[in-house]
């Protein structure tokens, strides 16, 4: 996990979604902080995992700098990728695998890391579709965002 110091500041939460794995795609947050902010986006031809990794990096990008950011995912290979630390040994083996192959999905990994740069990140998992107010409304923004017409390419799906 990046920087913990305390769960206060910036509240996020965070899902993505594909129609077909790959297929169109969406993703979503909530934004609480001096207000309640709803952001999403969507893309015609990506994956799921592309859409978490992407919603947690738009949020990101949505938030002041230097802001104490606790954050909520339903993605276990996001949460996974920082809080086992797969993100940092990735980076130190030149974007490779344990298993020595590539990783799927670097371009999103390497904004991540720029925005981790930028916050002090406390990333917290929750089960998906267990009625947690603010995880459902993110679902159902980026269902909403993947059922758009004449969505643009994700230039980094691999």
């Amino acid at each position: 996990m990046t920087n913990t110091k305390s769960d206060s500041g910036v509240v996020l939460y965070t899902d993505g979604s594909c129609l077909g794995n790959p297929g169109p795609g969406g993703w979503a947050a909530v934004i609480h902080n001096d207000k309640t902010r709803e952001i999403s986006g969507g893309f015609s031809r990506t994956t799921n995992n592309r859409m978490e990794i992407n919603a947690l990096v738009q949020a990101l990008k949505n938030i002041p700098e230097n802001s104490d950011v606790t954050a909520y995912t339903d993605s276990k290979y996001l949460h996974d990728a920082l809080d086992k630390g797969w993100l940092k040994k990735w980076q130190k083996n030149g974007w490779k695998t344990a298993s020595k192959s590539r990783v799927k999905n670097k371009d999103l990994w390497e904004e991540l890391v720029a925005m981790l740069e930028k916050h002090n990140l406390n990333l917290k998992w929750v089960p998906a579709h267990t009625g947690q107010k603010e995880n459902e409304r993110c679902d159902y923004l980026a269902k909403t965002e993947a059922q758009k017409p004449n969505l643009p390419i994700d230039k980094g799906y691999e």
